[in-house]
């Protein structure tokens, strides 16, 4: 079917349409967004211009992780911050489709790269002797790039499918991003098919990684037996941190993406935890319990005020 498409632009209502609370959600979600540019830019610096820290595999993903937490945000958040000031917030059909795309691309490679996380996890607690020789720098740099690619696919696949659904008649999404479902919604035709298609594409990929890496830390924590009391909870710091970023990643993914294409006046909530809250909080939860990173970063700070001492 020849594709006929009048909409150019959607009216997003985005989280309130009460002036008061607009002001409220401005000054807020301002705050959210400069604390998550501050702390992973501060975890990049950090990893980057340590090379004990960049030389292992685990921060290698972390710094990457911090930059798609940063990116993800940047998707979303100063489009609320902009739509709360505004009369009428509107996003061209254009931009709806760019901001959908990057908004899937970063959330899938940052998926994938937590899921590469895991394995490297599970490879020096379970097979310590061969760490080295298989989390070696060119695997590294591999499955960095198969997140950038599989999360590129990922994205491309629904946004190909979806650009090219009729949108004749209403414009407005009761939503503050333009998301799958919303859109879906719109369409001026039977959308069934293409449900299911992002119940595949997205919900159950998550469901499948999220139910992996669940059982890869199984596995861990069983493994942890054999070691002393030091060198466990040296790991357990290590995995509590990873474990409860999946957990606050993964389900609400889950709960979005793997239910039946229909909308519910809260997924606006379960799409602010996760799409601006959690790559807030992403660098607090790396770098509260690790004194490796902490160290790091107070020697980082402190190398100009010796230099100038000098």
């Amino acid at each position: 079917m020849e594709n006929q498409s009048y909409v150019t632009e959607f009216i997003l209502l985005g989280l309130s349409q009460t002036p008061a609370v607009e002001k409220i959600v401005f000054v807020l979600f301002l705050l959210l967004y400069l604390a998550t540019l501050m702390g992973n830019f501060i975890i990049i610096l950090t990893i980057t211009n340590t090379p004990s820290l960049l030389s292992s595999p685990m921060y290698f993903f972390l710094s990457f992780l911090s930059f798609f937490d940063a990116c993800f945000s940047s998707v979303v958040t100063p489009k609320v911050i902009v739509g709360s000031l505004s009369l009428k917030n509107t996003i061209s059909f254009e931009g709806c489709m760019t901001q959908l795309f990057a908004a899937h691309f970063f959330g899938g490679s940052e998926m994938i790269v937590l899921t590469f996380m895991a394995f490297d996890r599970y490879i020096a607690i379970c097979k310590p002797l061969h760490y080295v020789s298989i989390m070696n720098k060119n695997l590294c740099t591999i499955l960095v790039g198969v997140a950038w690619v599989g999360g590129f696919f990922h994205s491309l696949i629904q946004v190909l499918f979806i650009v090219q659904l009729p949108f004749c008649g209403p414009n407005v999404i009761d939503h503050f991003i333009c998301d799958l479902y919303p859109l879906l919604k719109l369409a001026c035709t039977d959308t069934h098919n293409l449900g299911l298609m992002v119940i595949t594409n997205s919900g159950l990929i998550c469901t499948i990684s999220f139910f992996l890496l669940l059982v890869s830390y199984g596995v861990i924590l069983h493994s942890l037996k054999k070691y002393n009391a030091q060198a466990r909870h040296k790991a357990l710091s290590t995995c509590g941190s990873h474990i409860t970023v999946v957990v606050l990643f993964f389900v609400p993914c889950i709960f979005e993406y793997a239910r039946p294409p229909s909308t519910f006046s809260f997924d606006k909530t379960v799409e602010i935890f996760y799409t601006i809250l959690i790559p807030m909080l992403n660098p607090f939860i790396y770098t509260f319990r690790n004194k490796e990173v902490k160290n790091a970063m107070r020697k980082l700070w402190r190398r100009p005020v010796i230099s100038t001492v000098k």
